[in-house]
């Protein structure tokens, strides 16, 4: 059976640039730190990768600290920034790695959203008191890719005297990111979810800003995070980043996931009880998420799985939490009953035709199995 792969905001698959480099890196027996000749190959394979990723996202190289990956980075912003203050600003719509960290590190405001899942600026700006330290922020929606007003919380953040950390996991790769014109404190991004190694990531860090490191012991990244360089995941997350930076690749990775994107919500209008959460035009592009009504989620998605189609749910039933999706419950929509669909760099017309062909059969199979009432 042909496999559709429409679960990229969970992880995309590596990108063949990347596993070559990956591969090639892997000979590499030296470390980063030592001035023999294996490690200063090492040392130019790591520091080549960091200067890739800078150029995907608009910053400086020194401003670029690698990490295990998003979670990681998260982490260290709230650990890093909790000496300056003993309270965080999170928005209610915020990857529950933000919250979990910053509950570690005092008194945490969290700002509601809208039914459509996007945060008022001056509703965060408001929440910001004089022992605040950080204002958390994402760019734009794990789960019903909503963006936020990121530029807006920036500015008024920094006329405030308070840091501010951007969750850029699902954008990077997706959408245009200039970490310069930002202006933001600190930005968080995921290798594996744009077609790099699992277990990569970094944390932009501003130019002149001085954050206690989370993980101490040695002095790799400049004494910033300790730990030996994974040089060779480190190699094919540069590569990723490169591919994407190239000249055209980005936009044109962008205008194709949206438009594929674009293609499934149309294609679902026509069916009962399946609506769209999320904004469906002020969104990232390679996610929507559809609530499907009186069926439960996780029937849909070993449904779709028979079809030889891979999508997720935000719901309990689907994934490791034990709860409803926080997401939904914060826009005041049914949290227990969604489907998101995401696209990425391999995906293709195919995988929509397949969808919506496999969709509409599943939804009524799972209907004709209810009980009469």
């Amino acid at each position: 059976m042909v496999r559709h792969y429409l679960d990229h905001a969970s992880t995309s698959p590596l990108r063949p640039e990347a596993r070559q480099a990956l591969v090639d890196a892997l000979d590499q027996a030296g470390d980063p730190g030592r001035v023999h000749h294996e490690g200063l190959v090492a040392r130019v394979t790591v520091e080549q990768a960091r200067e890739q990723v800078a150029g995907l996202l608009g910053a400086r190289p020194r401003e670029v600290v690698f990490t295990s990956g998003a979670t990681e980075a998260i982490a260290a912003v709230a650990w890093g920034a909790a000496p300056r203050g003993g309270h965080q600003v999170v928005t209610a719509v915020e990857h529950s790695a933000v919250p979990a960290a910053a509950r570690r590190h005092g008194e945490v405001t969290v700002v509601g959203v809208d039914g459509q899942g996007r945060v008022d600026a001056e509703a965060v700006l408001g929440a910001i008191g004089p022992d605040t330290a950080v204002v958390h922020v994402q760019w734009g929606n794990h789960e019903v890719g909503t963006t936020q007003p990121v530029a807006a919380v920036v500015a008024g953040a920094r006329e405030r005297g308070v840091l501010v950390h951007v969750d850029a996991a699902q954008a990077a790769g997706r959408v245009p990111i200039h970490f310069a014109d930002l202006g933001a404190d600190l930005l968080s991004i995921s290798g594996h979810k744009l077609g790099g190694p699992p277990g990569t990531g970094a944390l932009l860090v501003r130019r002149g800003l001085r954050l206690a490191p989370l993980l101490v012991g040695s002095d790799q990244e400049r004494a910033r995070r300790a730990g030996l360089e994974n040089t060779p995941a480190l190699a094919g997350l540069g590569a990723a980043a490169a591919t994407l930076a190239a000249d055209g690749r980005l936009p044109a990775e962008e205008a194709e996931s949206r438009r594929l994107t674009e293609r499934v919500l149309a294609g679902v209008a026509a069916l009962d009880g399946v609506r769209v959460h999320g904004d469906p035009e002020g969104r990232l592009p390679h996610l929507v998420c559809l609530g499907v009504d009186d069926v439960e989620p996780q029937a849909v998605l070993l449904g779709l799985d028979r079809a030889g189609i891979a999508c997720h749910s935000g719901s309990a039933c689907s994934s490791e939490a034990l709860e409803p999706s926080p997401v939904l419950a914060a826009m005041g929509v049914d949290a227990l009953r969604s489907l998101r669909v995401s696209v990425g760099w391999s995906s293709t017309e195919a995988d929509v035709d397949a969808l919506l062909a496999a969709l509409p059969e599943v939804l009524a199979g799972l209907r004709a199995l209810r009980r009469p009432t």
